[in-house]
């Protein structure tokens, strides 16, 4: 089988070549070059492209480099701006997933005459059965999955697509490395948002240079100010560093983030707790999955509410007539930021996906 391997410059997907070339198969690397900025994330930086290309070279595997600039700049910098604009929590590393892993790459896979297209995230796919369509798993490493930021693959493109390292936990992944006597074993993962650095005034300095942040009013539940921030657009629901604001001893967090009227709605813990979220632009990884979550059939139903988050056990989930969902917990949860990610699952397997909206 040909397969395209994305190589990021780190150890997951070095590993994952390293795998499908020892099973036979015919292997190329390609690393995508998507942020033309400074980055210093250990993602989109110009060393990552030479530790894939050497690894490339230590697997005696063909190594391209395809420049996916302006489908990145389109499809992930543009929409981070624009959401932060409008109050949202964006998850850019699920919009990419979406956009340029997992289509853009697929596509050129195809028009280069590649079976598959594989990576180095921590996930599996596993056969639905009965004629069922492939579902995303999690991965074997709880501590490393990755399959919150995957959801949105489904159907036809998990048939493309494969997850060498899925069945691995990190640590077997680095001891693999290290016998194969990869320059990768020992690099450190990726963090945080890799067109984003950590210097030079991080996440304020990006934003503050491509959108006019305003500053905002803290109030209570009554609407009485108690404080300011100087950038409304940087504030996040259930965020507490930065208020400033507490009563009696007690911390505040913001509940609700108004960047139209330029408010912040700040309240205690307990004012965070909900009892359900609403999500829309829900995708289900096939219809019999949207059958069965609807009609009560898969239990426990858990849902994710963070790429690193522990399951919650949800009580129901109710369709509008526009397809957006209501999911109850079975116990109040911490509020979503608007703008962040709900991925339903039945055990380790995702059944749907969806963007949790305001409330």
């Amino acid at each position: 089988m040909a397969v395209l391997v994305a190589m990021s410059g780190g150890v997951d997907s070095s590993v994952a070549a390293a795998v499908l070339r020892d099973a036979g198969h015919d292997v190329v690397g390609v690393t995508l070059k998507l942020w033309g900025g400074e980055s210093d994330s250990g993602c989109c930086s110009v060393s990552d492209v030479d530790d894939a290309r050497r690894v490339a070279q230590q697997l005696d595997i063909e190594h391209l480099v395809f420049n996916f600039g302006d489908d990145f700049t389109r499809h992930v910098v543009g929409p981070y701006v624009a959401d932060h604009d409008a109050g949202l929590t964006p998850n850019p590393c699920i919009e990419c997933n979406r956009h340029l892993k997992f289509d853009r790459l697929l596509g050129r896979a195809r028009a280069l005459g590649f079976d598959a297209v594989a990576t180095g995230h921590h996930a599996r796919i596993v056969d639905a059965g009965a004629g069922g369509s492939p579902r995303l798993a999690r991965g074997a490493d709880a501590a490393k999955d990755q399959s919150y930021v995957l959801h949105v693959l489904h159907g036809a493109q998990l048939a493309e697509v494969q997850f060498p390292i899925g069945a691995m936990t990190k640590a077997e992944v680095r001891q693999r490395a290290e016998e194969l006597g990869l320059r990768t074993a020992g690099k450190p993962d990726s963090q945080d948002v890799c067109f984003i650095t950590r210097k030079d005034g991080g996440r304020r300095a990006f934003l503050g240079s491509r959108l006019a942040l305003r500053p905002g009013r803290l109030v209570d539940d009554e609407g009485r100010a108690v404080g300011e921030v100087e950038a409304v657009q940087l504030v996040t629901v259930g965020q507490r560093r930065g208020l400033g604001v507490a009563v009696d001893g007690s911390p505040r967090y913001a509940v609700d983030v108004d960047v139209e009227t330029s408010t912040v709605r700040v309240g205690t813990a307990a004012e965070l707790a909900t009892p359900f979220e609403a999500i829309g632009g829900v995708g289900w990884v096939d219809e019999a999955a949207r059958v069965d979550v609807l009609a009560g059939r898969v239990d426990p139903l858990t849902a994710q509410c963070s790429a690193h988050g522990a399951p919650i056990e949800v009580a129901s989930v109710v369709e509008d007539e526009r397809g957006a969902l209501t999911v109850t917990w079975v116990e109040a949860q911490r509020r979503m930021a608007p703008g962040q990610s709900l991925v339903l699952y039945d055990g380790d397997v995702v059944l749907a996906g969806g963007t949790v909206t305001r409330t």
